[in-house]
C-alpha cells in the first residue's frame, strides 16, 4: 500500500554534475523497515543517499521521500522534507561549545520548535531513549565516542521522522560500541516504526545482524533480494 512506502524511486537516474554516477534505480523502502545500503567507496551509495535528503537535485526518474515528490523540491521547500528525515553522519558533527540538551535545543529551534517547556521535554525524552538519561549538562569532548553518536540519534529523532538516514554511523567506532549502536537503531525502527537506510562498509555487522541489503555495483542499485543465487 502506497501510504506505507517512505522511499519510492522509479527508473532514476542519479548525477553528480555532468557525470552519471547511477541509472535506473528503483527502490523501494517502507514504513519500519530496516535496511542495509552497501557498496566500494565510489560506487554511488553517497550520492543515492544525499539524493534522498535533497542535497543532489533529482532531474531524471521519478521520486518521492516521506510524501514529497524530489522533482518538485525547490530552496523553500527542502527544510520540510529534511524535517520528516534524520540523519546520522560518520562525524558526529556536535557543537562542541554547547551541551548535550543545547545541542538537542539548537536543532529544534532551527525546526521550528518555540515553546521552551516542549523543547526540553522532547529532548529529555529521546536522550531517555538512546540510554543518555543524566547526560543533559555534559560536554561533547566529555563524552565517549559511542555517546556521542548516541547523542547524534537523539538529534535526529525530535521530529518524528518518516525515514533515518545513517551514512557510515558506526565508522568510527570500535566493533563493540558499533554493535550497540546498531541495535539501537534497529528498535528504534521498530518501537517508531521509522524507515531506516544504513550505509556501511562494516559486513561482520551484515553477518551478525542480517537484514535487507541493497548494493550500489557497477552504475546501478541491486536489491540483494531480487538476486537469485
Amino acid at each position: 500500500m502506497k501510504e506505507h512506502i517512505i522511499v519510492d524511486l522509479n527508473d532514476v537516474s542519479i548525477y553528480q554534475g555532468e557525470n552519471q554516477v547511477l541509472e535506473k534505480v528503483n527502490l523501494n523502502i517502507s514504513k519500519g523497515e530496516f535496511v542495509y545500503l552497501i557498496g566500494k567507496t565510489g560506487s554511488g551509495k553517497s550520492s543515492l543517499l544525499k539524493t534522498l535528503y535533497a542535497a543532489l537535485p533529482l532531474t531524471h526518474g521519478k521520486g518521492t521521500v516521506a510524501g514529497f515528490d524530489l522533482k518538485k523540491l525547490n530552496r523553500r521547500t527542502i527544510p520540510h522534507l529534511r524535517r520528516k528525515l534524520g540523519i546520522v553522519f560518520q562525524d558526529f558533527n556536535l557543537l562542541d561549545d554547547r551541551t548535550v540538551e543545547q545541542n538537542l535545543l539548537f536543532s529544534l529551534k532551527a525546526m521550528g520548535w518555540k515553546d521552551t517547556d516542549k523543547m526540553l521535554s522532547r529532548a529529555n525524552e529521546m536522550l531517555a531513549r538512546v540510554d543518555l538519561k543524566g547526560k543533559n549538562n555534559k560536554m561533547p569532548h566529555a563524552i565517549s565516542g559511542g555517546e556521542q553518536q548516541r547523542v547524534v540519534i537523539a538529534r535526529a529523532l525530535l521530529n518524528h521522522p518518516e525515514l533515518i538516514i545513517a551514512d557510515e554511523p558506526t565508522g568510527n567506532l570500535d566493533p563493540e560500541t558499533s554493535d550497540d549502536i546498531l541495535l539501537l537503531l534497529r528498535k528504534l525502527a521498530q518501537e517508531n516504526d521509522t524507515a531506516v537506510l544504513f550505509a556501511t562498509h562494516d559486513y561482520r555487522i551484515l553477518e551478525n545482524f542480517p537484514a535487507r541489503i541493497i548494493r550500489c555495483h557497477g552504475g546501478k542499485v541491486i536489491d540483494e533480494e531480487d538476486v537469485v543465487v
